[in-house]
């Protein structure tokens, strides 16, 4: 817990300093000053008309974001999120991920509730405020049961992402940010360019800012050349023996990559913004770079030096 804190209030919070400007800058309903349009940048739906014909230059007026303010996060914890064979697993990712949304949200008094998707179903916690509430949140997730109830065999998952993901949006009216942290894995009978994902994730971005944030594993893009290898299939339990030819890894890496393509367009499709933090990467400055992005693509000063966007 404090190794998480102090990522993210020593490197993260100082490179997006400034009241609610978080990883997602948005609107909000209190006026703001007056500044230069930016064209192709900002809306003209903000275009304050009275300041532009004084002094005939267009200009926009900020909005200032709402206080009190609640964040609600989708964790994805079923089997696949334990893999990982860089600096860390894909869940210490999906926490750390959760961290800096969590942290940067309490910090000013706004509150942060999440829904902890288990192999043994779907457990919600509160929206609280204050830190030692994210930290028993981030302790939920990092010490979470990953293998499923007695009775229920490998591969049961009472409620998968889309069943989720129609709950949070069904749960949780009031508009804020919802922020869905999953590797995104199609089921195995899935269709992998129309996932079952797509359709709640669309209606529940159609209320909310939504925050995709996809993890991924390197070995889950491409394979080592180590010859025959056991493979287990961690959500069903299956063992598979595998030669690693040089065939059978471009053939991987080629499907691998159509995966990931397939899920970028999905979230595309769905109007959700989308970051993606690998296990052999610095999450921080993933992290850092995405929120500088976003904050350009909005109009607003980007403050944050030694990170370029």
């Amino acid at each position: 817990m404090r190794r998480l804190h102090l990522a993210v209030t020593r490197r993260l919070d100082g490179l997006l300093n400034g009241e609610h400007l978080g990883l997602l800058p948005g609107p909000g309903t209190e006026l703001a000053e007056a500044r230069l349009y930016q064209p192709g940048e900002d809306d003209v739906r903000h275009m304050d008309w009275a300041v532009t014909a004084r002094t005939t230059n267009p200009h926009v007026r900020d909005l200032i974001a709402d206080h009190e303010l609640e964040t609600w996060a989708l964790v994805d914890l079923t089997p696949s999120m334990d893999f990982g064979t860089a600096d860390r697993t894909k869940r210490d990712l999906a926490a750390a991920a959760l961290a800096a949304v969590g942290f940067l949200t309490v910090r000013l008094g706004d509150r942060v509730g999440a829904y902890l998707q288990h192999p043994a179903g779907l457990r919600r916690r509160p929206a609280r405020t204050g830190r030692p509430a994210l930290h028993t949140l981030l302790h939920d997730v990092l010490t979470a049961p990953t293998d499923p109830p007695p009775g229920r065999g490998p591969g049961h998952a009472a409620a998968g992402l889309a069943a989720a993901l129609t709950a949070l949006d069904r749960g949780q009216k009031r508009r804020g940010l919802r922020v869905v942290i999953s590797d995104f894995l199609p089921g195995p009978h899935d269709d992998p360019a129309a996932p079952t994902w797509e359709r709640p994730l669309r209606r529940l971005a159609a209320r909310h800012q939504v925050l995709a944030v996809e993890i991924i594993d390197p070995r889950e893009l491409d394979l080592p050349d180590i010859g025959v290898i056991d493979m287990t299939d961690p959500e069903t339990g299956r063992v598979h023996e595998i030669v690693l030819s040089r065939r059978v890894r471009e053939r991987y890496a080629t499907a691998a990559a159509q995966q990931r393509a397939h899920i970028r367009a999905a979230l595309r499709r769905a109007g959700a913004h989308h970051l993606t933090l690998r296990t052999d990467r610095d999450w921080v400055a993933d992290i850092a770079r995405f929120a500088l992005r976003q904050r350009r693509a909005a109009g607003r000063s980007i403050a944050a030096p030694g990170v370029r966007a």
